[in-house]
């Protein structure tokens, strides 16, 4: 008897860039159905893309499978149609056991029941007998650390107090088949050791997990094998370290002089160089970064974002945003400068990575991210102006 938990046999799924003729696709694509037609045309109609293509992958018992990938690779898709959330438009999908998913800050939970009823529904759609949540409810309380607020509408908790709740349900229901989608980074430390820890002994006892993260440090840790995503293609490592060296390559994006550039624009606006005035600092110097760009919209009230980590990206120095000090700011139409100064940093001896973040409204998306490395020293300057005018071009 096979100890495969999942099988994903050439699993693809495409969606639709404009929802009017996703709508429109729909309706067509059930019509079909409804004739008896085949829906697996692999070609592609106007503003479809591929979110998925051609994976196949097994999970077996006390497996971990760390899905990797930068944002939109596809990784919540996959694990959507997992759930049977949504169908794969090719390929066959098969589960063996009880699955549990944490894929929504929400959990499945009903906003407007209680945390302690929202327990007991959650539980019994999985088909587990109200004694048997008797007998584990006191420890699912405890796991979640949410006592005070049990009786509690749901609609009135914290996305932490949420995925609080709806991890220690999953993980206390024996699940066989777990999926994780990075909620465990809405938790506090103390409670993302204890979800770590939780998933250890799961894995002992046999489960399967899927987890999905950004956190390298995590899927080093659990994963028995890593699946990395990237421009709807993947690839399968047996061994997990390289697949996250070839994850870092993804974002390796550096130039001779140390600026890493992640993400310079959109197909709206194109960040096209950088100005910096220093990359040598004392306590007092002023750090000020001019960014030449190009759009098409205008963004009105961006949100920018500077911070000052330490090399080993182990401490923050500094952050502040333009909110913080009650300066609006946008990106304009057409081709413009952005200038950001701060003023008389105070910072030590020390080697770091100033990093510069640009957000649309509300943080909805971001255009831009750029970090350089500096250095700081305790001796002030004696040159008088120490203004360098270091420039980068981007492609």
């Amino acid at each position: 008897m096979s100890d495969s938990l999942v099988t994903i046999e050439n699993v693809s799924k495409k969606f639709c860039r404009s929802l009017k003729r996703s709508l429109w696709y729909g309706v067509r694509d059930m019509g079909s159905e409804l004739f008896g037609k085949s829906n697996t045309n692999r070609a592609l109609r106007k503003d479809e893309f591929w979110a998925v293509r051609d994976i196949s992958f097994e999970v077996k018992q006390g497996e971990t499978l760390g899905l990797i990938g930068r944002n939109g690779a596809g990784k919540t898709t996959l694990l959507r149609m997992l759930n049977g959330l949504i169908k794969p438009d090719n390929g066959r999908i098969e589960i063996k056991g009880r699955m549990q998913a944490l894929i929504a800050l929400g959990a499945g939970f009903n906003p407007i029941l209680t945390g302690r009823e929202n327990v007991y529904v959650n539980a019994s759609v999985l088909g587990i007998k109200k004694t048997e949540i008797d007998r584990r409810f006191d420890e699912i309380i405890d796991f979640s650390g949410i006592e005070e607020f049990l009786d509690t509408p749901v609609q009135n908790y914290s996305s932490g107090m949420a995925v609080r709740l709806g991890f220690a349900v999953a993980a206390h229901m024996d699940p066989d088949i777990l999926l994780v989608d990075e909620v465990l980074a809405v938790g506090d430390v103390g409670f993302q050791s204890k979800c770590l820890n939780k998933i250890g002994e799961l894995k002992k006892l046999g489960a399967g997990i899927i987890l999905v993260s950004h956190n390298m440090h995590t899927i080093s840790t659990f994963a028995s094998k890593v699946i990395l995503l990237n421009n709807g293609k993947y690839k399968t490592y047996a061994n997990t370290s390289e697949g996250i060296r070839d994850y870092k390559k993804i974002f390796d994006n550096i130039d001779h002089k140390g600026i890493e550039k992640v993400c310079s624009g959109n197909d709206k606006v194109n960040f096209y160089r950088v100005d910096i005035n220093n990359q040598k600092l004392c306590p007092g110097d002023s750090f000020a970064v001019a960014l030449q760009y190009e759009s098409s919209l205008l963004y009105d009230d961006v949100e920018i974002d500077i911070a000052i980590y330490s090399s080993n990206e182990q401490g923050l120095h500094f952050q502040a945003t333009n909110k913080a000090y009650n300066q609006k700011m946008q990106i304009m139409e057409n081709r413009h400068e952005l200038k950001i100064e701060i003023k008389d940093l105070r910072i030590n001896n020390a080697t770091g990575l100033i990093a510069v973040t640009i957000w649309t409204k509300n943080r909805t998306e971001m255009l831009f991210w750029w970090r350089i490395p500096v250095e700081f020293e305790a001796v002030k300057h004696t040159t008088g102006n120490n203004f360098l005018n270091v420039s980068y071009g981007f492609d």
